[in-house]
């Protein structure tokens, strides 16, 4: 396997034991395994990869995957949707809400941009290249959440690659002064590596905890709290968005990369 293309198009179905040819050319990604579950039983199909490093499943023109979790896995992805070139990529991740003035547990997040904190995106471009959505990508969300009479935040996401970190005043103190709404491992990796393959994406978050105050870390009850009380809709809002697009026949592909 001497080129990129060699590599990706072995790679992808390794990974996910899902073909080439079964993947639909519009991509839900997300890091959590219900997520996938949820879309197989909404649509009848099976899932595909339940022993492999990533789940999928497919309905229609629209496929979901568990990538896991964390940037080095964002951009691996990215790396290996290269192998389909899909027509757009929506990434549905949970994050923590910094501003309790601004979010609180179960609001939406859709991102304008996220900083580059993760140090995984410096592989790909130089690290003054900010890290952007696709803007009609994320212009179809915003229709379908006030389709469902939600409201929304918009801004920027902080994207770190550590895990722990709620117990580290000095960071928390760095995360106040630059402003961000929300924090993730995830988001600003993806949107550098996807402009980086050229693959039109955009994201929405869900406020999953609170993390600037001992009480708002996470826990697992409180995981269970917002599994049951707001992932169906973050789903069903990135299922429809996708389907704006499949059904009225608009391309994000505005941009000449």
């Amino acid at each position: 396997m001497q080129t990129k293309e060699d590599i990706v198009n072995n790679w992808l179905p390794r990974y996910t034991d899902t073909p080439l040819n079964a993947f639909g050319s519009y991509i839900l990604l997300t890091n959590f395994s219900n997520y996938v579950k949820l879309f197989a039983d909404m649509h009848g199909v099976e899932i595909r990869g339940t022993a492999k490093a990533m789940q999928t499943a497919t309905a229609g023109k629209i496929t979901i995957i568990n990538f896991g979790m964390g940037s080095p896995n964002a951009a691996t992805i990215m790396d290996l949707l290269t192998a389909i070139n899909p027509e757009a990529c929506l990434f549905l991740g949970k994050c923590g809400g910094l501003r309790s003035d601004k979010n609180k547990v179960g609001d939406l997040i859709l991102p304008i941009a996220a900083i580059r904190g993760e140090g995984t995106s410096n592989d790909y471009l130089p690290p003054e290249v900010p890290a952007l959505p696709a803007f009609a990508l994320q212009k179809a969300i915003s229709t379908t959440i006030r389709d469902y009479e939600q409201d929304y935040w918009t801004g920027t996401v902080y994207t770190t690659n550590r895990r722990v970190w709620e117990h580290d005043a000095e960071f928390k103190e760095y995360l106040r002064k630059i402003r961000c709404l929300a924090i993730d491992m995830e988001t600003a990796t993806f949107f550098i590596t996807a402009f980086k393959n050229k693959i039109p994406a955009g994201a929405l978050l869900l406020v999953s905890d609170m993390p600037m105050t001992p009480e708002g870390v996470k826990t697992t009850e409180s995981d269970t709290k917002v599994t049951n009380n707001f992932v169906e809709k973050h789903l069903k809002i990135g299922i429809d968005s996708l389907r704006q697009l499949i059904y009225q026949g608009l391309t994000v592909r505005h941009l000449k990369f």
